[in-house]
């Protein structure tokens, strides 16, 4: 199991230990999807260049956040117990400074994963994160920044993608990002934003 994989059951139990279970739960699936859900990479030809890339990819190989939560000491902290919210503070800024993968500045690549709209008319999505796994920034906490990535399409795309699976083609850099729905550590534009049409495996 990767790295994120097993932060995010960490925090998926922190989550529900904090008293968040019902917001855990609450509109927790969309068609196929669960909340935590993960997008199956395939490795394919792409045309234009771009080299397929796993949010794997974008963890420098030495951040160990699993250490940061062993020292939380989560298992002495009680539903009602006043320093929940103080716990939660930690993870979000421990979160909002992980660490980055400079090596990536200027790659092109293709990723996937879901959209999470920062600008919507409605009709049409002109800025938004893309997020690893399903419900990251709307149903839990946000991810740490660096699998968030803030995306600017050369075109904006259709309202009907919001929280929908997608593959993400253009050139990447490292970019701090604030936002209200997280912060990310990457960004891209001038892209390529292609519905994700591989089934989720059973």
């Amino acid at each position: 199991m990767s790295v994120m994989k097993r932060v995010g059951a960490l925090l998926a139990a922190v989550v529900v230990g904090l008293g968040g279970a019902s917001a855990w739960a609450q509109k927790a699936s969309s068609g196929d999807y669960q909340v935590g859900d993960r997008l199956p990479a395939k490795s394919v030809p792409v045309k234009g260049g771009f080299r397929e890339i796993s949010w794997d990819d974008l963890i420098p190989a030495d951040w160990n956040p699993e250490k940061f939560f062993a020292d939380l000491k989560l298992d002495e902290l009680q539903d009602s117990d006043p320093r929940a919210m103080e716990v939660m503070q930690k993870i979000r800024e421990e979160w909002d400074r992980a660490p980055l993968v400079e090596r990536f500045n200027g790659q092109r690549i293709r990723i996937p994963g879901f959209v999470v709209p920062l600008e919507t008319d409605g009709k049409t999505i002109r800025e938004f994160l893309l997020v690893p796994y399903f419900g990251a920034c709307v149903h839990v906490p946000p991810p740490p920044a660096n699998q968030l990535i803030h995306v600017i399409p050369d075109k904006p795309i259709a309202a009907g993608l919001n929280m929908a699976p997608v593959w993400v083609n253009g050139v990447i850099n490292v970019a701090r990002f604030d936002s209200e729905l997280g912060n990310a550590g990457y960004q891209i534009k001038g892209i390529k934003v292609e519905e994700y049409k591989d089934p989720m495996p059973k």
